[in-house]
Parts: C-alpha cells; structure tokens; sequence
C-alpha cells in the first residue's frame, strides 16, 4: 500500500508541477519523521522541472542567475576586471593610450603627447579607438588567423593593461557586486600584491638547485631581511583595498550595494615565467603571507603552463614547494595543471604535470586539468583523485577559448564518469567577457547535467574552499538539519560557530532552499497563436 501511494503521488506530482496540492499529498504519503527530507527532495525535482522549462522558454539566463552558486574559486582579479572599467579609471587617473598596440601606459615622460600616444581620456572619447582598445584588452571580437590562437589573443591582453596602484579597492567593488548580483557568496581571488619590489632583491641571484642550501641563501640576503616589510606592504595594501571597496559599495549604510555581503578572500599568485631565485622567492613570500594575513588563504602558480620557462622549471617548481610544505609548514596549494593540449606542447610533456602538482606540489585543487587523458596511468590518477577529494576547477570558456576544448571533448566528461569532484568557476571572466552564470548556462546546455548536480557543484566551491573550518558535512548534526530543512538545532549551530566555512555553507542551503521554495512553471492564460 505505501508503495502504492508512492507511485500515485509521484503521477500527480508531475502533473500539478509544483503546486500547494503536490506538497499536501506527498505530506499524506510520507510517514512524518521524513515529511522534511521527501518536502526537500520534491522541491529540488521541481527546481530541475522549472530549469528544463526555463531553458526551452527563453529563460535560462534568469533562471540560472538567481540560482545560489555558492562561490567562484578560480578566478584571477586581473583578468575579471572588463576592458571598459581599465579604460574608465586609466581615462580618469591621467594614464596614455597607446593605439599601434593597443594598450594603456603609464606617463613614460612628461605627456602622453611626447611619447607618440593619446591620453586615456582623448581615446575613450573617441569610438574607434575605444572599440580598438576594448577588443585588445579582452577577447571581444576574436577570430582565429595565421600564427595567432585563442592561446595568444587571451594572454596578450594582460600586458596591455595598466592602472593607478590605488585602483585595487576598485577592482575588488567591481567583482563583488557582480558576484552578487548573480546570488554568489564567496570569492576566492587570485592576485599578485607584491612583485615589483622583488626585481632588485632577486635579479641576477643564481640558486644551486640545493633547495634547503638555495632557502638559506636567500633567507641571509637582501631578500630575507626585507621580508618583515613586503608582508606588512601586502598586509597594508589588502586592507586598504578592502576599505576602499567597502565605501564604494556603500557598505554598512542603507544604501549597500548587494556586493557587501560578498565574502573576498585571496590566493597568492606565483608568476611562473622568471628564472628561479625569483619563482622560489615568490613562493617564499607567498608562505610567509599566508601565515601572517588570514585573508591571504592560499598560493596557485600563474601564466602560461606552456611557457618556455615553465616547461623547463616545472618540476623544480614543485620541489620548491614540497621543499617549503615539509619544512615551513602546510599550506594551502591549488595549481594550474594540465592546462595543456596535444600540439600546444611536445606529447612527453602532457603525461605528469597533474600527477606532480598533487604527488609533489600538495595540490588540494587543480585548475584546468585538461591534459588528464595524456597522464601516465591516467584512471589510476583519477581515482587517486576521487579518492582523496582532489576537486578540479572547471572553466568552459576558457578552455574554449585558450585551447579549443569543449563539449563531448571536455575531460569534464571523465572527471564526471570517475566521480571526481569538481565546480565551476570564470578564471578570467573580463577578458573571456562572461560571468560565473553564463558558465552555469554552459554545462547546463553542453553536458545536460540536471539540477542535483548543478547544486552539487555549488556546494562543491565552498566545500573545497580554502576557508577556515570543518565542512557543513563534517556534522552529522547539521548533515540532519539541511536533508530536513529544519533551523539549525543546538548541536549544528555549536558546530557552526567553530568553523567560518560552514557558515557560509550553512547560508548557501538556505539560499538554495528559498530558491527552490520559489521555483514554478508560470500558467500561460493565452499563446501567441491566438
């Protein structure tokens, strides 16, 4: 008989898609002690009924931007700034535009005039030029022709931007209010504080390829005793950039900006492509960063993984840090991976770039990750994953982009197969000219996953955050509470307030479960046919 009742109120279920009915029943149906998991479960099937109808009704962009997506973890601050923000504060800040390029500099002497360039101001005033500078600084209106890719337009743009030191709080507003316009919580955000003041500390400094000898030698040099003062410029800058935001986003007033409840946090970026006295010293100040400012929580490598410099030095580059792990201490570590494709590179250099970033770089995430298929034993690697909850950062577009993999061709594919866990994230959302919910609408339409795992990957970017504090799952308590959709009960909120990421997950299910309150397929009175 239960089996029976079960049945009939899964048909009316589907017929009434969604309505007050629909819960009485299953309400009746269900034994009362799982009314809340079954209610929360029903909700979700009709979340997906209204995504499909949403995405064959014209409406899978709004749909997918209300959607709680908990956070973007791979995302590199310069790159998620759009072209036409660069061109209005360099415009604003008195910066020269250079059009045989184009690009945006600094005064190199005492006009823009008297280099040969315009100003900022005189070619954003002017539409060709501001069209020319927008495409240039992003991949608006990329074709593909001789001798120059995806790969190339995408990593020219960065040298061609320029802006004022004091625009980072700028930067950080700019992200975070659109993070929350599309109902993102948390923004793991890669960026360089510190690089300038290396070159004359670093240049010319040979290492022995003695690792704790080469620590040493830095560590007694110029570059260690200025090492007190390049953390607390660091720490300097992140807090004034932050105030900065917090007042352009009119933060604490009622007038805030949706941007404010947007957690920011940050990873220290590594720039791959220097000789090594200068990679490893970044990757010490990077140590010492994520010691000393808790709102620095990590450390990835950046620039092109195919890069001649990079090619030559990755495995030193992983024994930098497995060297710094062991003896400094754990960090925490997501690395470019992968990020590779056959022809980009020589076949023998696509086999252990993914294996070494975990085995020897203590990699917890990797971004990319698409040379997997190429890995020695690769499903051996991939269950190492599974296993281990090794998560892979995902970015379609940029893969699209940069090295022309997409759909069915995507190792998302595999990863998926193998159960390895993964989320979505932009990389570089303002060259690539997208958002974190153009890159929902992208799995949803190339890879048809249904809406549990969309919400899946959500929850993935804030459980393999590098937040601080037990998962939400950690707690069977609170495990509880969300499958019921209870308030968190004495032993789930004791727990919530040991750990900053649970809360934030906690947040995230309550998000999920207005949307999912919220979602119906609209009655249409009348057709356009009549």
């Amino acid at each position: 008989m239960r089996d029976g009742k079960k049945s009939l109120t899964g048909q009316v279920v589907r017929f009434l898609k969604g309505s007050l009915l629909a819960s009485m029943l299953l309400a009746v149906a269900t034994p009362a002690t799982a009314q809340g998991d079954d209610q929360r479960a029903l909700k979700a099937r009709m979340a997906g009924t209204a995504l499909s109808w949403a995405a064959e009704n014209g409406r899978l962009r709004q749909f997918m931007e209300e959607f709680p997506k908990g956070g973007d973890i791979h995302t590199h601050l310069r790159g998620a700034i759009y072209a036409e923000s660069w061109i209005e504060w360099a415009a604003a800040d008195g910066l020269c535009a250079d059009m045989s390029v184009p690009a945006l500099k600094h005064k190199a002497k005492e006009s823009c005039a008297a280099s040969g360039w315009l100003t900022a101001a005189e070619a954003q005033a002017n539409e060709e030029h501001r069209r020319a500078l927008i495409n240039s600084l992003s991949n608006r209106s990329y074709v593909p022709t001789l001798n120059w890719s995806g790969h190339n337009d995408f990593f020219a743009t960065f040298a061609r931007i320029n802006v004022s030191p004091k625009r980072l709080g700028d930067q950080l507003a700019n992200v975070a209010s659109r993070a929350g316009r599309q109902n993102i919580q948390y923004l793991e955000l890669m960026e360089t504080i510190i690089l300038p003041e290396l070159f004359p500390l670093l240049s010319g400094v040979q290492l022995s390829g003695d690792l704790a000898a080469d620590y040493q030698m830095l560590m007694s040099g110029p570059f260690g005793q200025a090492m007190p003062t390049l953390v607390a410029s660091a720490r300097t800058q992140i807090s004034a950039a932050m105030a900065r935001k917090d007042q352009l986003l009119r933060c604490g007033t009622d007038r805030a900006d949706v941007g404010c409840d947007v957690k920011i946090r940050f990873l220290h970026q590594v720039i791959r492509e220097f000789e090594p006295a200068m990679v490893y010293g970044q990757f010490i100040l990077g140590w010492a960063l994520m010691k000393d400012e808790p709102k620095v929580l990590g450390m990835n490598l950046v620039a092109p993984e195919d890069g001649h410099v990079a090619l030559r030095d990755y495995r030193l580059h992983m024994r930098m840090i497995d060297h710094l792990y062991n003896n400094l201490g754990p960090r925490n570590v997501s690395l470019h991976a992968g990020e590779l494709t056959m022809g980009l590179v020589r076949p023998k250099q696509l086999t252990f770039h993914i294996r070494e970033a975990i085995e020897v770089g203590h990699a917890k995430r990797i971004g990319h990750g698409i040379a997997i298929a190429h890995e020695r034993d690769s499903e051996g690697l991939l269950e190492k994953m599974a296993d281990e909850g090794i998560m892979v950062e995902i970015n379609l577009t940029s893969n699209d982009t940069i090295l022309g993999v997409k759909g069915k061709d995507h190792p998302l594919v595999m990863y998926r197969d193998m159960q390895v866990p993964y989320a979505l994230s932009t990389d570089d959302e303002g060259v690539s000219r997208i958002d974190l919910t153009h890159e929902y609408m992208r799995l949803y339409t190339e890879h048809r996953v249904p809406y549990f795992e969309l919400r899946h990957s959500a929850r993935n970017s804030l459980t393999y955050s590098f937040l601080p504090g037990g998962s939400l799952w950690e707690s069977e308590a609170c495990k509880k509470d969300v499958e019921t959709g209870a308030e968190a009960g004495a032993e789930c909120a004791a727990f919530l307030k040991t750990s900053e990421k649970a809360q934030l997950q906690w947040e995230l299910e309550e998000r999920l479960r207005v949307f999912e309150d919220e979602r119906r397929i609209p009655e249409r009175k009348r057709t356009s046919f009549k």
